[in-house]
């Protein structure tokens, strides 16, 4: 019988990478709730929110990986996914606040109070249920994806002009939310949350509930990009990355496999800003700013395109750098060394650190080999011919 292809698309490593993620869902949620604070394995709340925060960045890497690593679509835009689907998250939070509000209205958020709205604008008209937040945060970052990408991608715009054009929607976006009367907090954008399916979202037991639920994620958003790239699907994602013209030759619609997989990593992405949310307390306009998404690629390219462990790896790496640094007196000089370390890695690791560790190993592996068939040579008597022979 044929293997599953979720089971088929699993090796080694993608297993040790899946088992690794569970243990650690399973084991810093328990150490934080079972173990007394002066144990020296007790994990404190708020590292539970904050590596619940880098998982979420770890599935915005891989949602830019498939693209880019495997289909060669260098998107600096996703950011506009991710946060998209934070305000997704944020506008059912804020129905949930009700009364409790500065102002206590319990229909308008505090922020429209403030700016003197009558009443509740139509788009936010659903966000008091969950499951209809839930299929926005799916819904909007994928359609707007899936609106770019059928222009883009039919009108054949590729490299540098595509990335600049990404670019430019996730700026657009971030001009459009910072303004008061778009309807989603202005400058300050929506914060103040207090529940969550009528959890408080402070307290202990959802803050690990959401950290093993962003393990639970990453998991399966692993799964799914594996499921991808080693299907045929896959291979057909990786011709268009190394020969786009030639693949049209031979007569595949390259417009579609590409709007199909952009639409999939931009839903991805959305889910990722989901989670992210409530377990920051904030979402605001600058989550669409440029450079967040330039940074989420840097990400990929330290860890490694192409492997997607290297991308999650990547997003985990580069965040704790940044929260270590920033939080001293190098605090300043953090976006120099960011770029200091992609040029490092451009130069040095150009396949970043994973995809190196695995061209090491082929290397051991051919090497290893060849000197195995050349012992056994040895031992049957065979040598190879001299030049004169």
């Amino acid at each position: 019988m044929t293997p599953h292809i979720l089971t088929r698309s699993l090796d080694r490593a993608a297993a040790t990478f899946i088992l690794v993620v569970a243990t650690l869902g399973v084991l810093i949620p328990l150490s934080n709730l079972l173990l007394p604070q002066g144990s020296a394995l007790h994990v404190p709340t708020y590292l539970v929110a904050l590596w619940g925060k880098y998982v979420c960045y770890a599935i915005l890497a891989l949602s830019i990986d498939l693209i880019w690593g495997y289909c060669g679509i260098l998107s600096l835009g996703h950011g506009a996914f991710f946060a998209l689907g934070g305000y997704a998250m944020g506008m059912y939070l804020m129905r949930q606040i009700g009364s409790r509000g500065v102002y206590g209205n319990p229909v308008l958020p505090d922020f429209m109070v403030f700016l003197n709205w009558s009443k509740l604008p139509w788009y936010w008209y659903g966000f008091d249920h969950f499951a209809f937040a839930a299929l926005m945060v799916l819904l909007v970052p994928g359609l707007l994806a899936f609106c770019f990408g059928w222009l883009a991608f039919r009108s054949r715009v590729t490299g540098v002009y595509l990335s600049i054009i990404t670019q430019a929607m996730t700026y657009a976006l971030l001009l459009a939310f910072f303004r008061n009367d778009f309807g989603f907090g202005g400058n300050n954008g929506l914060t103040d949350f207090k529940d969550i399916l009528g959890f408080n979202v402070q307290a202990e037991g959802t803050r690990c509930a959401l950290f093993l639920l962003s393990c639970l994620a990453l998991i399966i958003a692993f799964m799914m990009c594996r499921a991808v790239v080693s299907s045929k699907l896959g291979k057909v994602l990786i011709a268009v990355r190394d020969a786009e013209s030639r693949t049209r030759f031979l007569g595949y619609r390259v417009e579609s496999y590409k709007l199909f997989v952009f639409t999939l990593s931009a839903c991805m992405a959305g889910v990722a800003g989901a989670l992210y949310v409530p377990q920051v307390g904030i979402i605001n306009p600058s989550e669409f700013a440029p450079g967040n998404s330039i940074e989420a690629v840097i990400w990929v390219a330290v860890g490694g395109r192409g492997t997607l462990v290297g991308a999650a790896l990547g997003a985990v790496v580069v965040n704790y750098a940044k929260t270590f640094f920033t939080s001293g007196p190098l605090a300043p000089y953090w976006l120099f060394m960011l770029g200091a370390l992609f040029i490092l890695v451009t130069l040095l690791l150009p396949k970043g650190i994973v995809g190196t560790f695995n061209s090491w190993r082929e290397n051991q592996r051919s090497t290893g080999i060849a000197a195995d068939e050349a012992s056994a040579a040895r031992e049957d008597g065979v040598r190879a011919p001299k030049m004169a022979e």
